[in-house]
């Protein structure tokens, strides 16, 4: 699922091809409608046949009909496997409202048990369309069901029963309860998918970041592969090189000998720095102290503000830890954020038990802004919107979160008691990140 894209892609796609959110392509809505004639067709049968109801049938089907009529024109005339558009969705869904409301209205109205169906469009609608055209959507079912209640056909019933007047009080109450059901259902799908699609967005950037040190990884394998590789040849060319630079009597050749020896012997020292292992050359790649973590988190933001101070609070020693681009990353991403949001210094604490690591980082700025302080981790919710200039995503803080829970940590966001400022605190397993001394 692609989360960003150019003006070129847009220009070079078809946009009725084009997976967006919310959006679904015209043989869903027409695979749906046929299941509604199904069951609406199965129903009014089942009921006048079987039941014995008098139904208006030929009215009934005519309805019914209307929406098989519909499903027929837009299979030939369209094709069914692209995407409908807002406009499209909307027209259709508005359709089968006003198909199920004239059926339900032949069928005795709000009286009618199956009048809470008129609800169904509107939650595919909720599901299919923007906010601003599932509320038209409600809206004009809402009315459609007020003018069900005021004109409709009497309920049918069985000739022995008699027939059936359900006092207007009562049909107001029916109404009240069905405009509440599409109310109360549509707001609660349409919050449960944003969540859902908010969700989904920010765990495929949290993917990408992890996707990216990955490749970084296979990169440094692959040179280390390829130097590996390399070595073989290169030191059959200096060899050559050094026999021909002993052979030749031309000072001139000798000269050129000796600069391919020369040459030779520099590539396979470069070979040689790309395939040894970070174990072999820089302990600090594979297995760092503590502190040292801290150390390169922070280092890109010295300077560019406030004063980042590191203190380290345990006895034996910064205890060693596995090299965790996640830790790296999340420890990095929450230093910016206090460096930007701190008047003078931001502190960096690390701390240790027998069991785990804590990690805090600290400021002397404004601390959350008590609205989102309950939020923070979550997609989508950042501290900028009031800042000038452009302001954030909202999915630094969530992917960082992500990354420090991935490697079973805890984050914790405070604001400092009776001092202003805000803590984030990690707290991490020692087990899997720390290396023995």
């Amino acid at each position: 699922m692609a989360l960003f894209h150019t003006d070129a892609d847009e220009s070079s796609a078809d946009p009725s091809l084009t997976p967006l959110f919310g959006r679904v392509r015209l043989r869903t809505l027409i695979v749906l409608r046929w299941l509604a004639v199904t069951g609406q067709t199965i129903t009014v049968f089942g009921v006048h046949f079987i039941l014995g109801f008098d139904l208006p049938l030929a009215l009934c089907l005519a309805a019914i009909g209307a929406s098989a009529a519909l499903n027929l024109v837009i299979a030939w005339t369209q094709p069914v496997q692209r995407f409908a558009t807002e406009r499209e969705s909307f027209a259709q869904l508005a359709f089968d409202v006003m198909q199920v409301i004239v059926l339900v209205a032949l069928t005795g109205g709000t009286s009618n048990p199956f009048a809470f169906v008129v609800a169904a469009p509107v939650l595919i609608g909720v599901a299919a369309l923007p906010v601003r055209w599932w509320m038209t959507l409600a809206a004009l079912t809402i009315a459609g069901s007020l003018a069900m209640s005021v004109w409709h056909m009497v309920l049918p019933w069985s000739d022995w029963a008699g027939e059936i007047s359900l006092p207007p009080l009562y049909q107001a109450g029916l109404w009240l309860a069905l405009v509440i059901t599409i109310a109360f259902t549509a707001v609660y799908a349409w919050r449960v998918g944003s969540e859902a699609r908010r969700m989904g967005a920010a765990l495929a950037a949290t993917q990408s970041v992890l996707a990216r040190e990955q490749r970084l990884s296979a990169l440094g394998a692959l040179s280390a592969a390829a130097a590996h590789e390399l070595g073989t040849p290169l030191a059959t060319i200096q060899l050559t090189a050094k026999e021909m630079a002993r052979a030749l009597k031309d000072p001139e050749l000798q000269e050129d000998a000796a600069l391919l020896v020369s040459q030779a012997e520099r590539c396979r020292d470069i070979l040689r720095r790309l395939s040894q292992t970070p174990s072999d050359t820089d302990q600090m790649h594979d297995r760092m102290a503590l502190g040292d973590v801290l150390e390169e988190a922070s280092a890109p933001l010295k300077g560019l503000g406030a004063a980042i101070l590191i203190d380290m609070e345990g006895e034996d020693g910064a205890p060693l830890v596995r090299r965790r681009p996640e830790l790296i990353y999340a420890l990095g991403n929450f230093v910016e954020n206090a460096v930007d949001f701190a008047r003078a210094e931001v502190h960096l604490t690390a701390s240790w038990s027998a069991d785990r690591f804590t990690i805090t980082v600290s400021d002397d700025g404004p601390g959350f802004p008590a609205d989102i302080l309950s939020k923070l981790g979550e997609p989508y919710i950042t501290t900028r919107r009031h800042e000038p200039g452009p302001g954030g995503l909202g999915l630094g803080v969530f992917i960082a979160t992500t990354l420090i829970e991935r490697l079973g940590g805890v984050v914790r966001f405070e604001n400092r008691a009776g001092r202003s400022g805000a803590h984030v605190v990690m707290t991490l397993p020692r087990k899997g990140l720390e290396l023995p001394a």
